[in-house]
């Protein structure tokens, strides 16, 4: 079943000088509990896709839908989780994770309680009453992830989770946080530059071309179940032979 399909998404911006023509004609299905990601070069507009799914922005043509139904605006089953993790530092780890329900009217007994379990479960309860300040990088997108799964999204929105940490925490916060997304049993469409970090967690990588941006290609990701996370196929015989074939189909795109 497709949790997501874009069909035949045009974005045009318009200026003084003239028309921008920044997405051309791109078509994507997601299916239910897929983690699929999206590259291109920089620039190319893998960030303005997202802000159409997610119904920040209208596309000038093409549409978005949700389990067959279309998607015109916001929609409660879509999360959004940013560049940077947006805690407020004033607000302990749980007043920041159980802000959404707070603004939604949601807080009540039961969501409260199910807060307190994913806290619990991904190793986020004793810091519960510790500030942003007080925790490492990780933990504080950790932090970010569960508000935004407080919400109870089926898709995820990662617009490069991990870009502002240093690369060794990258690697681990990329395990973990795959690890949760599959755990929880959530779809989930992310945008990176980073090509290994593309491999190593997704069944499915969408490459972009340069603005306008049009697919390219779109190479399935398969691993042997003994390389089950993030970490463990970055030292799969495959993973060189798929960052090969994207690093190619990107290079190509930079000498057109």
């Amino acid at each position: 079943m497709n949790m997501l399909e874009l069909k035949n998404i045009y974005m045009n911006y318009h200026s003084k000088l003239g028309e921008t023509r920044a997405l051309e004609n791109i078509n994507i299905k997601v299916e239910k509990g897929e983690f699929i990601s999206i590259v291109g070069p920089s620039g190319c507009g893998k960030s303005t896709l997202l802000n159409i799914i997610s119904g920040l922005q209208k596309p000038s043509q093409g549409e978005v839908f949700i389990e067959n139904v279309k998607v015109s605006g916001h929609c409660d089953k879509l999360g959004y989780m940013f560049q940077n993790d947006n805690l407020f530092q004033w607000l302990n780890v749980w007043q920041n994770v159980a802000l959404g329900l707070r603004i939604s009217h949601n807080l009540n007994k039961e969501n409260m309680e199910k807060l307190d379990v994913l806290l619990k479960n991904y190793g986020l309860w004793d810091f519960r009453n510790h500030k942003p300040s007080e925790l490492s990088g990780g933990m504080r997108q950790r932090v970010a992830l569960i508000r935004t799964l407080a919400m109870e999204p089926e898709v995820l929105l990662l617009d490069e989770p991990f870009s502002a940490l240093d690369y060794q925490t990258r690697l681990n916060v990329s395990n973990e946080i795959y690890k949760i997304i599959k755990h929880e049993g959530k779809t989930a469409v992310m945008v990176t530059h980073d090509i290994s970090e593309a491999i190593s967690t997704s069944s499915k990588v969408v490459i972009l071309s340069s603005r306008p941006a049009k697919i390219k290609k779109i190479i399935d990701i398969s691993f042997e179940n003994k390389y089950s996370t993030p970490l463990s196929r970055r030292e799969a015989p495959e993973f060189r032979l798929y960052f090969n074939s994207i690093w190619k189909e990107l290079e190509f795109d930079d000498r057109e």
